[in-house]
């Protein structure tokens, strides 16, 4: 095994382990031993969010140990992303994702998140109990080709409709992807509400997007 691909397991172990000095330390190598930030990203980092994604779905892994996960990404984005050639950065996707008005549920949202931060987006995350203004605010201030909404309460689902209306009543709809997500969703409610994509974990609601911009 050749130096660099050394350097870019210890960093998917230290993801998936939860080491976030660990992680910190092996980016900082990466970046020491003339690896490519984008090489380390996609075949450290990337790879080992996915494995935590699998796990979770599975339940092999549970929510504090995906936090840990989280939490050990982004140290290592943190050394990572200033390297990141100028081209490759020019292309990272802005993305905008929140749960609805009237929801404090946000702990789905958080892994959808960090998933999608791994998978390369710049996601700008609104918190939680957002109204439609503010995610139509955040799509416009960040020029978001994605916009991401979840709910987990089956009153709150109205919320989503009325941000898609807001989005569509401001002239923005037009080359935003959006994306719902939630237990009470579903791919009929988002054709119904006038959104594009479903889906039912992080990994799908990932690859789905991805397909699309």
């Amino acid at each position: 095994m050749s130096d660099k691909e050394q350097i870019l397991s210890a960093l998917e172990s230290a993801v998936l382990r939860g080491k976030k000095d660990e992680s910190r330390k092996y980016a900082q190598e990466a970046i020491d031993s003339g690896i490519n930030a984008l090489d380390a990203i996609d075949a450290g980092l990337i790879r080992g969010m996915m494995v935590v994604g699998e796990k979770y779905a599975a339940r092999q892994m549970f929510l504090p140990q995906v936090l840990l996960a989280a939490d050990s990404m982004y140290a290592a984005l943190d050394v990572l992303l200033p390297h990141m050639p100028k081209e490759a950065a020019a292309k990272r996707v802005n993305m905008v994702i929140g749960v609805v008005e009237g929801d404090v549920h946000d702990i789905g949202k958080n892994i959808v998140k960090t998933m999608f931060t791994a998978a390369g987006f710049n996601v700008h995350d609104i918190g939680k109990d957002q109204s439609a203004e503010s995610f139509v605010e955040a799509v416009k201030s960040s020029n978001a080709q994605v916009m991401a909404m979840s709910t987990l309460m089956t009153p709150t689902m109205d919320s989503m409709k009325s941000s898609v209306d807001a989005l569509v009543e401001e002239g923005a709809r037009k080359g935003v992807t959006i994306i719902i997500g939630g237990a009470p969703t579903s791919m009929d409610f988002a054709k119904e509400i006038g959104a594009d994509l479903h889906a039912v974990n992080a990994q799908e609601a990932v690859a789905k997007v991805k397909a699309v911009v």
